[in-house]
């Protein structure tokens, strides 16, 4: 093997194990987090950090059997509507969101003024969203572990 290629691998996997351990932190920050608003904003980290990482994004989105049995892509939507929730938190517009975002911007804002009643479809599904959050980070982390063997 030539200096550059063994270079080449050596930077791929130096940026697979970066990866991981940024990815390994925002999990933790959702994990840690107390039920509030604040762990929706954890959430909105998560996957802010996974939608601008395009190895991290294609982990999830690869049509393998794996991602489809455990239904990663509609279990990582999920998470992508409480990320476009937290967002539109700051935006005042005039355009029509639809119906999904405004019920989500609903919920975040009870929870966000502490109505935390269990009819806020959102805070009843708080364990849950850290659930799906963790088999996200499982998914990815087993992806980028292939991903490293093969480098």
């Amino acid at each position: 093997m030539t200096s550059d290629l063994i270079s080449g691998k050596v930077k791929q996997m130096d940026e697979i194990k970066k990866n991981k351990t940024n990815l390994d932190k925002k999990l933790k920050s959702v994990i840690k987090t107390e039920p509030s608003y604040d762990l929706f904003v954890a959430i909105h980290g998560f996957v802010k950090h996974i939608e601008f990482n395009p190895v991290l994004l294609k982990s999830i989105t690869l049509n393998i059997k794996a991602n489809r049995e455990n239904n990663i892509l509609a279990k990582y939507t999920y998470l992508k509507q409480i990320h476009q929730g937290i967002e539109d938190l700051s935006v005042q517009t005039n355009v029509d969101l639809g119906h999904a975002r405004y019920a989500m911007i609903k919920d975040l804002n009870k929870i966000k003024k502490l109505d935390l009643s269990e009819s806020n479809t959102l805070w009843k599904k708080r364990e849950l969203s850290k659930k799906i959050a963790g088999e996200i980070h499982a998914r990815i982390s087993e992806h980028l572990t292939k991903l490293e063997k093969n480098s």
